[in-house]
């Protein structure tokens, strides 16, 4: 307690006989001022208001206690008070060290401002000129460094982390987004206004040569650029505003997504995105080097494909349209000019499921083929996911980022597992597994939900393609099997840790059939006239699929979610920034 507070509290008492009341049940030693309306609940906050009187009226004044479970107040022993007085004389002991040493503390404080504003005053004097005698500097990128070692070299690049070591060395990492280079600048360099004040996400040009560092010593590439001249290009905000408070990993997830701007910079978000952009490139590789071509189809659409229930509606200069679920009908028009073709292109789906594993847009990989049959079909899925992870994998850097990222990943070898839809129903009823709404065995004609699905993937840990759905839970363009009508030429492909991931079939190819199937679904087949002419003008057998390449990108670097695995994820309530 404060001599001014002290002083406060002998202002206030009522004397009551010249006794100081403690009542060790109701008392407050912070708002009680030694009256019976008041009481202390501590002898020894009542004594430290007795020692703060002047010594004429200390011995005038008196304590009385109440203890627990009593009803009457009773004079302090002897004993107790001697005990108080040496409570109070040890706090205040303590409080005045504590002073002297928050004093001092401060002094110290003030003393360090005092030299490091006249440090940063100092520095303004300093000015870096770049030494003309030098080696004129080749601009390059980090990916370069390897090979430009030893020669004196300009990078441009952001200040990824630093450290200062004394007075008269520091350490950049710099990122430029094709990698990290370490770099060291020394004596005047480090005693710019520019660099007392350097801060994380800064953009800087470096100039110098690149050395390997000593034996003993760890940097990106196993070199490090000795700096001979910088200056700074764009200057991060600091303080309050400084990228560490802006994002770091204590943030909440929602704040993260707000941020994604700056979440992007991030070791973990920019692997990802650059794996991203390897797997799109493989993809493109594999359809490209097994003959098929390329298309965009449209996105603005007036036709459904997966049920009207997910469609995003707009006004199409005064008419209704939608955003494509699916370019697959697009894609199956080109087979007869084109064969085999292939998309990378965004689909959209409202369907309000905030799980791990939807988006509201997302990069949909789909291919159709002409004149295959179904076992076709599902080796080319099988050799289709089997490649384009080969040709990312023998890439080193990739292959480096996707091991960090999930150390346990390696290419699947084995031929995938084939399930028949039916042979799920049975593994789900074998091991226990029931449905959610009535805690019921599965019967055939269920629709399997993710978390059923999902348990049977990760427990068989294996990729499966799962096949012969029932017609009425699939796609009004999937045909029925000729051995068994109850079941259509469908097929999805499961993978651990993330579930589906490809969806396709075979389509009907009858004119008549596809017919009967468009008035089933209760649509209106003279607005798929265009659809319904690729069976009228030389139809055959053909098939396709769709895979999300967000849910692929996260199978392969074990993502939680594929909201890690795109640019800005839309989904329920996000579409922004």
């Amino acid at each position: 307690m404060s001599t001014d507070e002290l002083a406060s509290k002998t202002a206030q008492i009522c004397l009551d006989g010249n006794f100081l009341f403690v009542d060790e049940t109701t008392g407050s030693d912070e708002t009680g001022c030694g009256t019976k309306c008041t009481p202390y609940q501590t002898p020894v906050a009542a004594v430290a208001l007795i020692i703060s009187m002047p010594e004429e009226k200390q011995a005038t004044f008196k304590i009385a206690v109440k203890k627990a479970g009593e009803a009457e107040y009773v004079e302090i022993t002897a004993s107790a008070l001697k005990k108080a007085r040496k409570s109070h004389e040890i706090a205040a002991k303590k409080a005045k060290k504590q002073a002297e040493q928050s004093s001092k503390d401060k002094e110290q404080n003030e003393a360090k401002e005092a030299e490091e504003q006249r440090r940063l005053e100092e520095s303004k004097k300093v000015v870096l000129v770049e030494d003309a005698s030098l080696a004129v500097a080749q601009q390059i990128r980090i990916q370069d460094s390897v090979k430009s070692r030893n020669t004196r070299v300009k990078v441009f690049g952001w200040v990824h982390r630093q450290r200062v070591q004394g007075k008269d060395m520091m350490f950049i990492v710099l990122r430029d987004g094709t990698g990290y280079l370490q770099c060291v600048l020394t004596d005047r360099l480090c005693h710019t206004y520019d660099a007392l004040t350097l801060t994380v996400e800064s953009a800087i040009a470096v100039y110098g040569e690149i050395k390997e560092v000593p034996a003993g010593k760890t940097a990106p590439d196993g070199h490090e650029l000795v700096v001979d001249y910088w200056h700074v290009v764009g200057k991060a905000p600091g303080g309050d505003d400084s990228f560490a408070n802006r994002v770091n990993e204590e943030s909440d997830p929602s704040l993260l997504l707000q941020q994604r701007h700056l979440v992007l910079r991030g070791d973990r978000a920019s692997s990802i995105l650059k794996i991203r952009a390897r797997v799109m490139r493989a993809f493109r590789d594999h359809f490209d080097g097994n003959g098929y071509f390329e298309v965009t189809p449209p996105c603005m659409v007036q036709t459904e494909v997966e049920g009207g229930s997910t469609l995003f509606e707009f006004n199409y200069y005064g008419e209704k349209a939608y955003l494509t679920q699916s370019s697959q009908l697009y894609l199956e028009t080109c087979l007869p000019s084109m064969g085999a073709v292939y998309t990378l292109s965004e689909s959209y789906r409202a369907e309000k499921s905030n799980t791990r594993r939807h988006l509201s847009e997302y990069t949909h990989c789909e291919a159709e083929i002409p004149f295959i049959s179904f076992n076709d079909l599902l080796d080319t899925i099988e050799a289709m996911v089997k490649g384009v992870v080969n040709r990312v994998w023998d890439e080193p850097a990739t292959r480096a980022m996707i091991t960090q990222l999930n150390p346990g990943f390696k290419p699947y070898t084995e031929p995938f597992v084939r399930m028949r839809y039916e042979e799920a129903i049975k593994w789900l009823n074998d091991n226990g597994i029931k449905r959610a709404e009535d805690g019921k065995d599965f019967e055939f004609g269920d629709d399997i939900p993710e978390a059923p699905e999902r348990k049977m993937t990760d427990t068989i840990n294996k990729p499966i393609l799962l096949t012969h759905f029932p017609g009425p839970i699939k796609a009004f363009y999937m045909p029925a099997t000729k051995e068994d009508p109850r079941v259509t030429e469908s097929v999805d492909l499961l993978m651990p840790n993330v579930g589906e991931v490809v969806g396709g079939s075979m389509r009907i190819w009858d004119h008549d059939q596809l017919l009967a199937a468009f008035q089933r679904q209760g649509l209106n087949p003279d607005v798929y006239y265009w659809y319904l002419d690729q069976r009228k003008y030389g139809t055959c057998p053909h098939g396709g699929f769709g895979l999300g390449i967000e849910r692929f990108i996260a199978w392969i670097t074990n993502s939680h979610t594929v909201r890690e695995c795109c640019l800005y994820p839309r989904f329920v309530g996000r579409c922004q920034p």
